[in-house]
């Protein structure tokens, strides 16, 4: 029987994972045996479409490409417009509700109340939004567990790369004492500019350009996007109710070209670190850019990579490396939560 899927939200990351889903659904049936059929979309300017049996991805993805919005998708019997985002999520058949909305990081919202309405109404959650895990993990784990439902979220931190599933399982049986990561790819790069003598405001101006920073990089350049993924570490990985307000926070601006001289001249390197600690008992947190020693493993880390290093007990220290967004790579992040999610794995 198909898994149905309801998106709540249909920017980029959602069109991505559906474009995965229309080209590499057979593929993945005979590979995994999932077998994923999309029957609900929701988007606050895009429009809103519900067919039971299932929409036509191809054609989604056609009319949008042609005409921005789903209003000329083709007529078709059993088909239902207009339902807003909570009614989607009430009425829809769908088994799972992937949450890709805007991220309101003060807030949460209304990922948070589109999370508690798929739970009580029966339906998992998936998503890559960070507001609702690092601000009400433990209240919508606990509903998500109280109705028999799951609620996954990889995407929340390193985009494709699984920086929650790899500690959760691979590493399972180790005590996790500290985690360490660079966990924002626009500060990274322009980190790596700034090295090479490019000026704070010419390398923000160089990562606007590429995509990579937005016109208000303020969640990015003072540290706020790093600090949400600290709290999400903590929470998930360390199982430690650390919030917001627990985590010191200082992002790049202040940062001069003075700086990085004389970083390079000690044979260091600047990087904006999000930290976690466990010392006798006690969790400590904190974002601020650090000057690391060149042989650190994060500090080869360049442009827009991430990187996150565990320091297990048993194990060592285990460093992760790989892409922190990314339209496809976060579009994996749906994917892998999908199939592990129809494996019934963590």
């Amino acid at each position: 029987m198909a898994h149905k899927l309801a998106f709540i939200g249909f920017g980029g990351v959602g069109q991505g994972l559906a474009n995965i889903i229309n080209t590499k659904g057979s593929w993945l049936k005979e590979q995994f045996g999932t077998d994923f059929q999309v029957v609900s979309i929701a988007d606050l300017y895009k429009g809103s479409l519900h067919h039971p049996e299932g929409l036509n991805i191809e054609k989604v993805l056609n009319t949008l490409q042609e005409y921005g919005s789903l209003e000329h998708y083709p007529e078709e019997r059993g088909l239902i417009r207009g339902w807003d985002s909570i009614t989607t999520i009430e009425k829809s058949n769908a088994d799972t509700m992937i949450e890709i909305t805007f991220t309101d990081v003060h807030t949460g919202q209304p990922a948070i109340d589109h999370c508690k309405k798929a739970f009580e109404s029966g339906k998992n959650a998936v998503l890559t939004n960070k507001g609702p895990v690092a601000l009400a993990y433990q209240r919508l784990k606990q509903l998500a567990d109280e109705n028999n439902v799951r609620f996954l979220f990889e995407g929340t931190v390193m985009s494709g790369t699984p920086a929650l599933r790899m500690p959760l399982v691979s590493l399972a049986g180790n005590d996790i004492n500290e985690i360490r990561g660079i966990f924002n790819g626009t500060t990274n790069y322009m980190l790596t500019k700034m090295e090479e003598g490019m000026s704070f405001e010419n390398a923000l101006e160089e990562a606007q350009s590429k995509g990579y920073a937005e016109a208000d990089p303020t969640s990015d350049i003072e540290g706020y996007d790093v600090l949400y993924k600290v709290v999400i570490l903590a929470n998930v990985v360390m199982n430690e109710p650390l919030r917001k307000e627990d985590v010191a926070c200082k992002g790049i601006s202040h940062l001069t070209p003075e700086d990085m001289k004389q970083a390079a001249e000690e044979g260091k390197k600047w990087k904006l670190l999000g930290k976690i600690k466990k010392t006798d008992g006690r969790i400590e947190a904190s974002v601020e850019p650090e000057k690391i020693a060149a042989d650190d493993p994060l500090a080869g880390i360049s442009g827009s990579l991430n990187a996150v290093t565990y320091d297990c007990d048993l194990s060592g220290p285990v460093t992760l490396i790989g892409a922190g967004a990314g339209i496809s790579e976060t579009g994996f992040a749906l994917l892998i939560d999908l199939i592990n999610l129809e494996r019934e794995n963590m």
